[in-house]
């Protein structure tokens, strides 16, 4: 990555330009400028100058953050591009989906936003089914359709709204067993 200086590092009493040509490639970087997968920078911050003597200087975060970002759109509702007007912020992260199966029951806790926790259900195999006489602990057998994606009914995989078939019948999922950890459903007719 040519003409790189690190935020963190400091020319030292050298030729400011002698000491750039022997950054000039850096460990952590290929040809491209893109980060190698060794690298150990979580966030690397780099001024890169031109030829001509600008600076400019940028963050570069880690690939596995820029497809989780829940912010503001780049594109308009026709398609016209729309400029970003600041940086992302955390609180605009999101995670992956967690794609609750059908076996036996594996939680899983994950730290929210302030002191809040979620406990995540990866794999589960009880579901308590609401009836007309109350509720029944139900034992989770398949999942028959689920209007979130088709592909999910064949991978079994359960969200809310899917329909799942029990040991009491068909029931239809009403809790986010993603967030909320547990299978909570109502009995078809």
């Amino acid at each position: 990555m040519p003409n790189v200086l690190f935020a963190d590092d400091e020319p030292d009493s050298k030729n400011h330009r002698t000491w750039q040509k022997e950054r000039e490639y850096h460990p952590d970087f290929d040809h491209l400028g893109t980060r190698k997968a060794s690298s150990n920078y979580k966030f690397s911050a780099y001024r890169s100058v031109s030829e001509q003597g600008f600076e400019t200087f940028k963050w570069r975060l880690p690939h596995d953050r820029c497809m989780k970002d829940h912010g503001r759109s780049l594109r308009k509702r026709t398609g016209g591009r729309l400029r970003p007007k600041r940086d992302r912020r955390k609180h605009e992260l999101g995670s992956e989906p967690t794609e609750t199966q059908v076996g036996d029951a594996k939680l899983k806790t994950v730290n929210g936003r302030g002191t809040q926790t979620k406990v995540r259900a990866i794999t589960t195999d009880k579901a308590t089914v609401a009836t007309d006489d109350g509720t029944v602990a139900a034992e989770i057998t398949d999942v028959v359709e689920n209007p979130a994606d088709p592909n999910y009914a064949r991978r079994n995989i359960i969200t809310r709204g899917a329909v799942i078939e029990t040991s009491e019948g068909e029931a239809r999922v009403t809790s986010r067993p993603g967030q909320d950890g547990q299978v909570n459903a109502v009995l078809l007719d």
